[in-house]
């Protein structure tokens, strides 16, 4: 199960609690956009641009091949009736070819791209609840909730950018 998921459901079960719980008793309740303060930490903005430099070039090559496999299929359309059968099942070998390559390409680069964000969204996730918790400790909050999880809370409940500083000052990003 993803991270965010179980992030997700730990969230809505808390919130159930809450119902579930006398209405006399007095509870804080923080509001985080999960999604919105992980993307805004510099560990997150500095990762993303690792994996363009690091994946870019590959991007490029695959985009070349696109471009190629395009010609290729324009040329064999263009000259079906110019080419003989030997000329024209050679260009249709090549453009096959060429297609195998780049969905293998394809796969691959997304594969290793996948596996790479979720190494860094594991990694850093694990610690963004350690800083969710510890800023709600600090303004006494009884129950931090993921606001993709409600229907409605008021503006001044919502602790995102105070969680992404406190993440970023605990964990600034590797230069």
């Amino acid at each position: 199960m993803k991270l965010n998921d179980w992030i997700r459901r730990a969230m809505a079960a808390a919130v159930f609690a809450l119902i579930a719980l006398p209405a006399s008793a007095q509870f804080k309740v923080g509001v985080v956009n999960l999604q919105k303060a992980l993307q805004e930490t510099a560990e997150i903005k500095q990762a993303e641009a690792d994996l363009k430099a690091r994946f870019g070039p590959r991007q490029e090559e695959i985009a070349a091949m696109e471009k190629e496999i395009a010609k290729l299929n324009q040329e064999a359309e263009a000259n079906q009736s110019k080419y003989n059968e030997q000329t024209m099942a050679e260009l249709v070998a090549r453009l096959q070819t060429r297609q195998r390559q780049y969905q293998r390409n394809s796969q691959q680069l997304q594969d290793e791209v996948n596996r790479e964000r979720q190494d860094i969204l594991s990694r850093v996730g694990q610690r963004f609840s350690e800083v969710v918790r510890k800023v709600a400790e600090e303004k006494g909050l009884d129950m931090v909730v993921d606001q993709n999880n409600l229907l409605f809370s008021k503006p001044a409940m919502d602790i995102s950018v105070e969680v992404t500083a406190a993440y970023d000052k605990a964990y600034p990003p590797k230069k």
